[in-house]
């Protein structure tokens, strides 16, 4: 098990004590035994108390650490029958964003969001996650697809932000996020939204909207990565875990501000210790939010979701009024 991030390293010395003594196989004697179960004990101890006291700052290294699970994990783990469709029907297919038609529980969804990719091909092939257009595009077509045959939408979101090279903007990047924002706040079908890794700017909104909005416990929701907000406000990117700390970017706070409406607990040490837990937890929390949206009638549904993203930004004790 590998300990990238710096205020992990306390733990990297009680992991290696434990492998050590399992390298022995057979010739492991009964103390031997005993010591790596005290050893197991003391890692699962000293994780809880590290992951316990995050900073904001160590929140985002977290959201950003290689071995998060992505869309694609996500899909794998959660989904059966999953059948996936390309392209926007307009100029391409964009990596940086897959979907397609699933069942999860044996509901039938479409299941579409944000991916990063794993080795270098991928990476590079997805654009690190961030999309173009085409991207957004595809993501429209396969909501409407969903909103015609009645199938609720899950959206996983998890990049840095939308793509803005040149091509981006000549084929109408802010455009085509323009446009998903007001056809997901108009769509006549549950969306739930879930925030797995990354939510960056624009580019987490294009895919964004919906009747719930689910973060996992590790992940950030930003207007801007913390490096940027330090360049502007201290013309300084070191100063990000100070912007970190004041953005307000966690899950625990944005459910404490009432911009997310569940954060999902991860398994110890983080998503990226177990994927098959951290899967479990996000099944179980994504049904109990379908289960209650897919009973509401259409015509109620869209009017709560226009009236939550209506009332975005306002204080509570001016909504009352």
């Amino acid at each position: 098990m590998s300990y990238e991030l710096e205020f992990e390293k306390p733990l990297q010395a009680i992991d290696k004590e434990i492998q050590n003594l399992k390298k022995r196989g057979d010739r492991l004697r009964p103390e031997d035994q005993t010591k790596i179960a005290v050893l197991e004990r003391e890692l699962a101890q000293r994780t809880a108390e590290i992951y316990a006291k995050l900073t904001p700052w160590q929140r985002v290294l977290v959201a950003r650490h290689k071995d998060r699970p992505y869309t694609a994990d996500y899909i794998r783990l959660l989904c059966t029958d999953y059948f996936e469709l390309r392209g926007d029907r307009r100029f391409g297919d964009d990596r940086a964003i897959i979907g397609g038609l699933a069942s999860i529980d044996g509901r039938h969804v479409v299941i579409l969001g944000h991916q990063k990719g794993r080795d270098t091909k991928e990476k590079i092939e997805a654009n690190f996650g961030m999309a173009h257009p085409e991207g957004y595009r595809k993501a429209a077509r396969l909501m409407r697809h969903a909103e015609q045959f009645g199938f609720p939408v899950i959206s996983l979101v998890d990049t840095a932000g939308a793509m803005l090279d040149l091509s981006a903007e000549e084929r109408g990047i802010s455009e085509s996020i323009a446009e998903n924002l007001q056809l997901m706040a108009i769509l006549r079908t549950p969306i739930v939204v879930a925030i797995i890794g990354e939510g960056g700017s624009g580019g987490a909104l294009g895919i964004g909207v919906g009747d719930r909005v689910l973060m996992l416990e590790n992940s950030v929701y930003t207007v801007a990565a913390p490096e940027a907000a330090a360049s502007i406000l201290w013309k300084d990117s070191n100063f990000a875990p100070q912007a970190a700390e004041a953005m307000k970017i966690t899950a625990p706070e944005l459910l404490q501000l009432g911009l997310v409406d569940r954060v999902v607990p991860e398994p110890l040490g983080g998503a990226h210790r177990d994927h098959h837990a951290m899967a479990d937890q996000l099944r179980q929390a994504l049904t109990a939010e379908l289960n209650e949206l897919c009973d509401l009638p259409l015509d109620v549904l869209c009017a709560r979701r226009y009236e939550k993203w209506r009332m975005v930004g306002i204080p509570a004790s001016v909504a009352a009024v």
